[in-house]
């Protein structure tokens, strides 16, 4: 979905004027802001444009990790898994392995019936890997698409 679109769903919910007025802007730019952008359309830059033209600027995602804390959320970026290739059982193995590790630090953080700030730093950036591991590898099933398993792989290792 493009960021025109995002914002005309926000009118589904509250109505242009009320947005408007809750920005403090007109609303005839909330009406721009929802429409396409381009030589032959009328719609204006958003919002959600500059910040995606801002964080590409940044280059390290930080932008959109506080955007996702603000919405109490955490952003893990998805894996990219190109080339293809069948090795379907290594990479299914490889995913269970990590969440039977996360399993295992989840229970042995937790043996003294509490568990610290450090060993919950630890449980979630091992769990955010995961995720991400586990979105490259549903990709990879999406696509028929083993190749660049490996390389994830070794990226996981190196963060576990």
């Amino acid at each position: 979905m493009q960021s025109h679109e995002i914002i005309k769903t926000c009118f589904v919910d509250s109505s242009p004027k009320a947005l408007a007025a809750e920005l403090g802007i007109s609303q005839s730019l909330i009406y721009k802001w929802s429409q396409p952008v381009g030589e032959t359309q009328s719609g204006s830059k958003n919002p959600l444009d500059r910040v995606c033209a801002l964080n590409e600027a940044c280059g390290d995602n930080q932008l959109i990790k506080w955007l996702a804390a603000q919405a109490d959320g955490y952003f893990v970026p998805n894996n990219v898994v190109s080339a293809k290739h069948d090795a379907l059982n290594p990479a299914t193995h490889e995913m269970v392995s990590q969440f039977a590790s996360l399993l295992g630090e989840i229970a042995n953080a937790g043996l003294d019936e509490r568990i610290t700030q450090e060993e919950a730093a630890g449980i979630r950036k091992r769990w955010d890997t995961l995720k991400s591991f586990a979105d490259g590898f549903v990709n990879a099933c999406e696509r028929g698409d083993f190749d660049q398993m490996k390389e994830i792989e070794k990226q996981w290792s190196r963060s576990a």
